[in-house]
Formats: structure tokens, sequence, C-alpha cells
């Protein structure tokens, strides 16, 4: 078993509305419990579709700068800032331009 990959080893998956991700380590990597993180790109300057999780959801800035809503809480965000979705509640994210996508570290754990 490989504890490691790297995103040049993973299918970019186009989700629509400007986002973009590729999962890096799940249960191949031995991710257990629902545990697995990967990188998204936001590419539009408008929400994506809200999304909803059984478990939380926390996220790193790599590059770039943006807004993102957790629940009823708008937030910018930035490099080197990280935040969490709690289980249940919705969050949504967008970049600030279209010439410099959002790109977040995430990964999911249970609460």
């Amino acid at each position: 078993m490989n504890y490691y990959r790297e995103e040049k080893q993973v299918e970019m998956v186009e989700t629509g509305h400007g986002h973009s991700s590729c999962v890096l380590l799940n249960q191949e990597q031995g991710c257990t419990n629902g545990c697995c993180a990967g990188i998204s790109y936001y590419n539009e300057t408008e929400y994506t579709p809200a999304a909803v999780h059984p478990d939380q959801e926390g996220f790193l800035v790599l590059s770039g700068k943006g807004w993102a809503k957790v629940g009823k809480q708008e937030f910018f965000v930035q490099k080197d800032m990280a935040f969490l979705a709690p289980r249940g509640v919705s969050h949504q994210m967008k970049t600030c331009t279209e010439e410099e996508p959002l790109v977040l570290f995430w990964f999911h754990a249970q609460g």
C-alpha cells in the first residue's frame, strides 16, 4: 500500500459551476472511517451550489483569493487561511477573479 499520491497521479473531476476537484487520499492510501483529502479549484466569481456532508470538512487555502459561505456566515479567504464546515452545515466557495482560481486543500473527517 502506498500512503501517498501526487496530484498528477489522479484524475481531475469537473463538477460544474467553475469547480473541479481531485481526491488525493482515500481508502487506497489507508484512510478509514470516511477520511479523505484532496484539492479543489474554483474558477468562477459566483458561488458554487451549496454542499452539505454527513461529516466535517476542513479547508486550507493554497493560493488565490475568494469568498466562502459556511451556513449563514460569509467571509473572505486567502492563502494560508484555514476554515471548517461542520457536519450537516451547507458551504459554498467562489474566487475573487476568474483570472486566478481559488485553490483549496480539503479533508473530510468524522465529527
